[in-house]
């Protein structure tokens, strides 16, 4: 909702974290400014915004918690925004470039570079095959703590307000991080204080307890699975044990007689 309804913010950012001159953008599109209720009402629901960007397909998206397999989503979805972007019966030669950008709340690459650009190349000479696909990676618990940030990088600033979880935080970015970051934070402000933001923030809440809840409910079945399985396996082990102590017992009347 903050950037769909300040889109100049959101210009802002992909300017920074894809290092593009913002004055060189002259095409800025979101094409999916509607956020329905019925979305967010999804189990498992996941929401992101995509843009054109100078002719260039982006997608952002935050993703707070790892639950497996986020490397084969990314390329998925990327495939999805790359093929669907050319019409039917055009060259292949049209397909425009299409870039990923995920925001992530956890680490995803054993390195200390809170960036990561992914690309397609040639694994001995490194030739890139083709530079249509680019996906890029921001790990927010490599940044350091928003007291030791550089305040005068705006990238260092823009992941550290995606990292801030409390008021104080907030403050302290507003009032050193310059006129972007206050007006970012008073941005956020204006759109958290809107019923709208809050029967939406409800209902996510409310989408994440089901989640969770079906998460649980999925371990323990398996857990009872497996228990089940490994009674079974007790079971048998057992009356295994019990038959060859029978033999035993046959075996050693035989030699007595």
């Amino acid at each position: 909702m903050l950037f769909v309804r300040h889109p100049d913010l959101l210009k802002r950012l992909v300017a920074v974290l894809l290092c593009i001159p913002l004055k060189s953008i002259n095409e800025f599109i979101i094409t999916n400014t509607e956020m329905p209720p019925e979305e967010i009402g999804k189990k498992f629901c996941r929401l992101d915004i995509n843009m054109i960007v100078n002719g260039k397909r982006i997608n952002i998206e935050i993703q707070v918690h790892d639950e497996g397999n986020y490397p084969e989503r990314v390329l998925f979805q990327w495939a999805r925004l790359y093929s669907s972007a050319l019409p039917s019966g055009s060259d292949y030669a049209l397909l425009p470039k299409t870039i990923i950008i995920s925001i992530l709340g956890f680490k995803l690459f054993d390195c200390k570079e809170v960036h990561s650009e992914i690309g397609v190349m040639e694994v001995t000479r490194h030739t890139l095959l083709t530079d249509k696909l680019g996906l890029h990676f921001f790990e927010l618990p490599k940044l350091k703590d928003i007291g030791a940030i550089d305040m005068n990088s705006e990238k260092d600033l823009w992941l550290a307000l995606f990292n801030a979880e409390t008021e104080e935080e907030l403050e302290k970015l507003s009032q050193s991080g310059g006129a972007v970051m206050s007006e970012a934070i008073q941005a956020y402000h204006s759109v958290t204080a809107t019923d709208e933001f809050k029967n939406l923030e409800w209902m996510r809440r409310k989408t994440s307890h089901i989640e969770a809840t079906a998460l649980g409910n999925a371990r323990r079945k398996e857990a009872a699975k497996w228990q089940g399985v490994t009674d079974a396996l007790t079971e048998e082990r057992n009356a295994a044990l019990a038959e060859v102590e029978m033999l035993r017992s046959q075996l050693a009347k035989l030699q007595s007689e």
